[in-house]
Protein backbone atom coordinates (compact mmCIF):
# COMPACT_ATOMS: atom_id res chain seq x y z
CA UNK A 1 0.00 0.00 0.00
CA UNK A 2 1.59 3.24 -1.30
CA UNK A 3 0.32 6.59 -0.08
CA UNK A 4 0.84 9.53 -2.92
CA UNK A 5 0.84 12.88 -0.98
CA UNK A 6 0.01 13.14 3.16
CA UNK A 7 1.00 16.69 4.91
CA UNK A 8 1.71 16.63 8.72
CA UNK A 9 1.57 19.94 9.96
CA UNK A 10 5.09 20.44 12.58
CA UNK A 11 4.62 23.91 13.71
CA UNK A 12 5.33 25.57 10.51
CA UNK A 13 7.13 23.11 8.68
CA UNK A 14 4.88 21.01 6.44
CA UNK A 15 6.42 17.56 5.51
CA UNK A 16 5.35 15.93 2.36
CA UNK A 17 5.15 12.42 2.53
CA UNK A 18 5.49 10.87 -1.14
CA UNK A 19 5.49 7.11 -2.40
CA UNK A 20 8.88 6.24 -4.21
CA UNK A 21 7.31 4.80 -7.27
CA UNK A 22 5.02 8.59 -7.14
CA UNK A 23 8.29 10.52 -6.60
CA UNK A 24 10.02 9.23 -9.92
CA UNK A 25 7.30 10.99 -11.86
CA UNK A 26 8.12 14.09 -9.51
CA UNK A 27 11.57 14.18 -8.86
CA UNK A 28 12.62 17.38 -10.32
CA UNK A 29 9.90 19.41 -8.18
CA UNK A 30 10.25 17.38 -4.93
CA UNK A 31 14.04 18.37 -5.41
CA UNK A 32 13.29 21.97 -5.97
CA UNK A 33 10.86 21.67 -2.73
CA UNK A 34 13.66 20.31 -0.41
CA UNK A 35 16.09 22.58 -1.58
CA UNK A 36 13.96 26.06 -0.63
CA UNK A 37 13.37 23.93 3.05
CA UNK A 38 10.50 21.32 2.43
CA UNK A 39 10.55 18.51 4.26
CA UNK A 40 10.28 15.77 1.72
CA UNK A 41 9.84 12.50 2.71
CA UNK A 42 9.84 9.27 0.51
CA UNK A 43 7.71 6.32 1.65
CA UNK A 44 8.14 2.98 0.27
CA UNK A 45 4.47 0.53 1.37
CA UNK A 46 3.67 3.43 3.62
CA UNK A 47 6.80 3.81 5.91
CA UNK A 48 8.97 6.32 5.71
CA UNK A 49 11.97 5.24 3.56
CA UNK A 50 14.14 8.33 2.72
CA UNK A 51 13.62 12.27 3.81
CA UNK A 52 15.40 15.20 1.12
CA UNK A 53 17.50 17.30 2.22
CA UNK A 54 19.56 19.75 0.51
CA UNK A 55 23.62 18.66 0.27
CA UNK A 56 24.63 22.59 1.07
CA UNK A 57 22.09 23.46 4.07
CA UNK A 58 21.42 27.06 4.06
CA UNK A 59 22.99 28.82 7.27
CA UNK A 60 21.01 32.35 8.70
CA UNK A 61 22.62 35.07 7.87
CA UNK A 62 23.20 35.89 11.83
CA UNK A 63 24.54 32.32 12.45
CA UNK A 64 27.03 32.82 9.32
CA UNK A 65 28.06 36.26 10.72
CA UNK A 66 28.63 34.57 14.21
CA UNK A 67 30.89 31.57 13.10
CA UNK A 68 32.92 34.06 11.03
CA UNK A 69 33.40 36.40 13.85
CA UNK A 70 34.12 33.67 16.39
CA UNK A 71 36.90 32.24 13.42
CA UNK A 72 38.25 36.22 13.16
CA UNK A 73 38.52 36.03 17.03
CA UNK A 74 40.70 32.70 17.26
CA UNK A 75 42.82 33.72 14.36
CA UNK A 76 43.91 37.16 15.83
CA UNK A 77 44.70 35.28 19.53
CA UNK A 78 46.78 32.83 17.04
CA UNK A 79 48.89 35.51 15.43
CA UNK A 80 52.13 36.50 16.88
CA UNK A 81 53.97 39.88 16.12
CA UNK A 82 56.87 39.37 13.68
CA UNK A 83 59.41 41.65 11.72
CA UNK A 84 58.05 44.69 10.23
CA UNK A 85 57.70 43.65 6.49
CA UNK A 86 59.45 47.05 5.40
CA UNK A 87 62.48 45.56 6.33
CA UNK A 88 62.74 42.00 6.33
CA UNK A 89 64.71 42.38 2.85
CA UNK A 90 67.21 45.12 4.07
CA UNK A 91 70.39 42.28 4.32
CA UNK A 92 70.08 41.67 0.35
CA UNK A 93 70.83 45.34 -0.43
CA UNK A 94 74.20 47.73 -0.15
CA UNK A 95 73.72 51.05 1.27
CA UNK A 96 73.57 52.69 -2.03
CA UNK A 97 70.14 51.09 -2.61
CA UNK A 98 71.69 48.16 -5.37
CA UNK A 99 71.45 44.47 -4.72
CA UNK A 100 75.17 43.70 -3.11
Amino acid sequence: MDYLLVQVDRGHNMSTSVSVSEAKAQLTDLVRRAEAGEDIVLTRHGHQAVRLVPATLAIERSRRTALVDAILVRARAKATEGPSAARTQDHLYGDDGLPG
